[in-house]
């Protein structure tokens, strides 16, 4: 060791010994509580990347990575296939790990609202509840908000409507997710230079009881927003950046939200393109002086819908998609090393996804998942609406043998999915024969009970059909709702370190608010 080195480790014990006796512990603990002093010794970081996979755990992770591992030629069997590089997630690869508890204040399985409020504001709150405590008094500043308060440029990003839950909590405050017109109005006040992706629920009216009434076009244009809602437009603003944007892709699926990945328009951006669009467009619009940096959330918030529909093709091609945007940010992240800091992480797991099933043992059978084609919404909305309006008419439910009988049926299956009927065993060919009556005609020879207990509201024929494909694949659903396991978190440039162990999802956002400086979190409102 040379002299120089030998008296800069010295000085460095003396401050952290001196900084130690002034500063709380908790100052320098990570969340898991060991300490660490990176921070400290650093300028804060002034390019912030959050990424959220609604619905994503460690099973969704490694089944898009076991698919990846099957697409790209090699086995899901073999772990030298598995470990590659090519077969590997870019989120997987960060070098920083650590894994959160999910639950709120009042229930071990969260809901979106009360869990992005959680890592958005630092705070527990109930169920349904956006950026406000659990007696639903006192609301509370994001981490976007404070940081937008100390000038860096924000932007918000979602493949499921603007004003939905998740990226409600990084702009509003309000006593119900439900109460969209009342998020969309706080969305146009809260100045920020960014909204990208899928559009708005209740744009123009009350969505219940309780909600507000504006037409948030108006507002937002009131506010200064422009809106681009086409491919060409939206691209556009990477070369001529605006100060205050929204663009929302030209075709959109149910509820506003982008159309799954599996199923992406022509002329539709990918959340991967949209995220490589805001960073250009923030990076432009830096105003007077200094380049004063940005936060970026973006939501996979598809994942979650895939997962409560049970379909592991269409939640795999949205973690794809969702992954590809992480790869923007790493590819920002090797232009600027040194000042970007990249978070990737799920607010919960949807669906009870399990990798292994109790029909194919230790064995995983992945090339089986390509012979869907689409998402269980296009093949709902486009197949199978066209095939039951054709041959509903006259339909006898208590023929036990109607799906065997219906040679368009049996075709439509193996096109769509890859199942060849006469390949199926016994029980699968009857719990789609229940499931062809049910969505038929609404009904057949089970209970309504079990009935509720199969099909989970959904399409009872449609959510079968998954069901069976990812059997054969060796992928298995427990639940239409979120699960309360905890979830995994990767982490990658300055100060990422803060985010290794085994932690709370509120200390991702006190983390954040210390890592950039930002006053000690929760921060609750006048």
């Amino acid at each position: 060791m040379n002299r120089r080195s030998f008296f800069a480790r010295c000085l460095g014990a003396v401050l952290a010994l001196s900084l130690g006796a002034l500063l709380p512990a908790a100052a320098w603990a990570n969340p898991a509580g060991s300490s660490y002093l990176p921070y400290f010794f650093s300028p804060a970081p002034k390019y912030v990347f959050f990424f959220l996979g609604d619905g994503m755990s460690a099973s969704q992770i490694q089944a898009t990575e076991a698919y990846l591992t099957t697409i790209n030629g090699g086995s899901a069997r073999v772990a030298e296939d598995l470990l590659r590089p090519e077969n590997r997630l870019n989120m997987s690869k960060m070098p920083v790990n650590g894994m959160q508890t999910t639950f709120d204040a009042f229930a071990l399985m969260t809901d979106s609202a009360s869990s992005a409020t959680a890592f958005g504001a630092g705070i527990k709150t109930k169920s349904g509840v956006i950026g406000m405590d659990e007696n639903l008094i006192r609301s509370v500043k994001s981490v976007a908000e404070l940081a937008h308060e100390r000038g860096m440029k924000v932007g918000v990003l979602s493949s499921v409507p603007l004003n939905h839950a998740t990226p409600a909590a990084y702009y509003a405050s309000v006593t119900s997710r439900g109460l969209y017109n009342n998020i969309g109005a706080q969305m146009a006040e809260s100045g920020y230079e960014f909204f990208g992706g899928a559009g708005l629920l209740a744009a123009t009216g009350p969505a219940r009881d309780g909600d507000t009434e504006h037409n948030l076009w108006d507002l937002l244009g009131a506010h200064g927003y422009e809106l681009r809602n086409d491919r060409e437009s939206i691209l556009a603003l990477k070369e001529n950046p605006r100060d205050k944007v929204v663009a929302i892709n030209p075709m959109l699926a149910g509820s506003e939200s982008m159309p799954y990945a599996i199923d992406r328009p022509e002329g539709n951006l990918s959340l991967a393109e949209m995220t490589e669009v805001a960073i250009a467009n923030l990076l432009g619009t830096r105003g007077p002086g200094r380049n004063p940096g940005f936060f970026i959330m973006v939501e996979g918030g598809k994942i979650d819908w895939a997962g409560h529909a049970n379909d592991a093709m269409a939640n795999i091609g949205d973690i794809l998609d969702f992954d590809a945007a992480v790869g923007k940010a790493l590819e920002f992240y090797n232009q600027h090393p040194h000042e970007t800091l990249i978070i990737v992480t799920g607010d919960h797991e949807t669906g009870g996804m399990t990798i292994g099933h109790a029909t194919t043992g230790y064995t995983a059978y992945y090339d089986r998942l390509l012979g869907q084609s689409n998402s269980y919404e296009y093949f709902q909305n486009v197949h199978w609406a066209a095939h039951k309006e054709a041959l509903e008419s006259g339909y006898d439910w208590t023929r036990p043998d109607n799906l065997a009988s219906t040679p368009e049926m049996v075709a439509l299956i193996e096109q769509q999915f890859g199942l060849v009927w006469g390949e199926l065993n016994e029980y699968q060919q009857q719990k789609l024969e229940d499931a062809y009556d049910m969505s038929m005609v609404g009904e057949n020879r089970n209970s309504s009970a079990e009935n509720s207990f199969l099909y989970g509201g959904y399409e009872p024929i449609v959510v079968t059909l998954t069901h069976v494909l990812n059997e054969e694949a060796s992928i298995g659903w427990t639940s239409y709702a979120h699960t309360g396991v905890p979830v995994p978190v990767f982490a990658q440039g300055r100060t990422a370190s803060a985010f290794a162990g085994f932690y709370d999802n509120t200390d991702i956002a006190k983390q954040l608010a210390r890592v950039m400086r930002l006053p000690e979190m929760p921060v609750y409102r006048d």
